[in-house]
């Protein structure tokens, strides 16, 4: 098969492939043979159905199909072995349409390439980049410490409320031809939506009663106060008035303590023995939590700085939209998605350049690895921070079963090696900042 390619401009070239008989007949004759085993003809045995019956019927299809397959090798071996920058698929142009096939024939298609643009970048210690520490502050460790604590803790009776306790009592309506009354009812004070409501059960005592609007409380939330006064759903939203709580029981979980069993639950093996050493591992943990973070914000960054630095490129328009289209199937979203489509484009065409730059590999360990990594962090969110490793092999056969999401895998594995290469080849304005001026910069 004799391919050529005309570059048009910089970013737009017609690839053109005569396919010659030498090139498909072989594999065309192979083809009518394999179809006779597998048609089936009234008045023939499966498998004898002539050949030139079977070329009758169905040799242009058979042809096409073989075709098909000859160029679609063809046209990529050439572009790969060419290295041709090529954006998106070959489009075939409006000429292969007059294509006719018949066997013994030649047959020459043609082809759009929409060509990468050319650009470069120069990367030096010259080039400053901010990269963000977050401050672990006693707070965060604490509220780490204290959702361990839960695990251990207990719920005690106590005489007198105090915030986030749950009381229980006896409702009464005030002021009602026939009052609503419900014993055993349990409340917990803190989540009123009303703090002047909530202020009236501060400090009450058991057996004490209270005075206060349920209604008001709980904002007429329906859901809520059929509950709360064990009434029909219906019915909830006419008691408006007053009730009185008379407190039969007041209960107070109570953290467990920071002792060497919770030490050992939270880091087995770890020998850690003392509470300052419990506070250090869990500073030390959190701290590797956002160091992850500051490492996304730095390629968040690098991004911005590296587009800016290349500049707008020159891309084919025209050839990419039909792409787009071929995709998308909607002209309106490929108008409406254009824009961001060529941001998105730009920078995978900055990172393939700089994964070559800088040599970057991604292999199967690094897959396997972030794939772990992905699940501690799923859980890091709820305080786990100790993941059986039967566990996380279960997670990595899961995630393995998409191709979707090995594709993410890779890429995730691609930008963390890309950002521990741009760390070192450029200069970093490191400062520190609290969580909360870091959360704020993704705002």
């Amino acid at each position: 098969m004799n391919i050529t390619i005309e570059n048009l401009d910089k970013v737009n070239a017609v690839i053109t492939a005569v396919v010659e008989p030498a090139d498909y007949t072989d594999k065309f004759a192979k083809a009518i043979k394999e179809a006779r085993k597998k048609i089936n003809m009234p008045g023939f045995r499966p498998g004898m159905v002539p050949a030139g019956l079977v070329k009758k019927q169905f040799g242009e299809s058979i042809l096409a199909e073989e075709i098909n397959k000859i160029l679609q090798e063809g046209l990529f071996g050439y572009i790969r072995e060419n290295k041709i920058n090529m954006l998106g698929e070959p489009l075939p142009t409006e000429d292969n349409n007059n294509v006719v096939l018949k066997e013994g024939e030649s047959f020459t298609f043609k082809f759009d390439l929409a060509i990468a643009p050319e650009f470069e970048i120069s990367l030096t210690k010259r080039n400053k980049l901010n990269y963000y520490n977050v401050e672990v502050s006693d707070e965060m460790v604490e509220n780490q410490i204290n959702m361990y604590r839960q695990r251990g803790g207990n719920y005690d009776k106590v005489d007198s409320y105090e915030d986030n306790d749950m009381v229980k009592g006896v409702i009464t309506e005030l002021n009602a031809e026939n009052p609503v009354t419900a014993e055993g009812v349990v409340m917990l004070p803190k989540y009123f939506k009303n703090d002047d409501q909530k202020a009236l059960f501060a400090g009450v005592k058991v057996n004490d009663v209270v005075t206060f609007n349920p209604s008001v409380a709980y904002d007429n939330n329906e859901a809520e106060l059929t509950s709360l006064l064990k009434v029909a759903k219906e019915d909830a939203l006419n008691h408006k008035g007053d009730f009185t709580f008379q407190v039969t029981e007041i209960t107070r979980f109570v953290l467990g303590p920071i002792d060497q069993e919770l030490f050992d639950q939270v880091f087995p093996g770890a020998e850690v023995k003392t509470e300052d050493d419990f506070r250090a591992k869990i500073k030390e943990l959190i701290a590797g939590q956002f160091a992850k973070d500051s490492d996304y914000k730095f390629i968040l960054d690098a991004r911005k700085y590296l587009t800016e630095s290349v500049g707008k490129l020159e891309f084919p328009e025209e050839k990419l939209k039909k792409i787009l289209l071929a995709n998308v199937g909607d002209q309106e979203k490929v108008d409406a998605q254009y824009e961001k489509s060529i941001e998105e484009l730009t920078w995978h065409l900055i990172k393939e350049k700089l994964v070559e730059k800088f040599e970057i590999k991604v292999d199967d360990e690094d897959v396997k690895s972030m794939a772990k990594e992905v699940t501690k962090m799923q859980f890091a969110q709820y305080g786990m921070f100790n993941i059986p490793e039967e566990y996380l092999e279960n997670s990595v056969k899961e995630m393995f079963k998409k191709r979707e999401t090995v594709d993410n895998l890779i890429d995730r594995c691609v930008e963390v090696k890309l950002g521990a290469a741009l760390k070192e080849k450029v200069t970093l304005a490191e400062s520190t900042v609290s969580a909360e001026e870091f959360n704020k910069m993704f705002e």
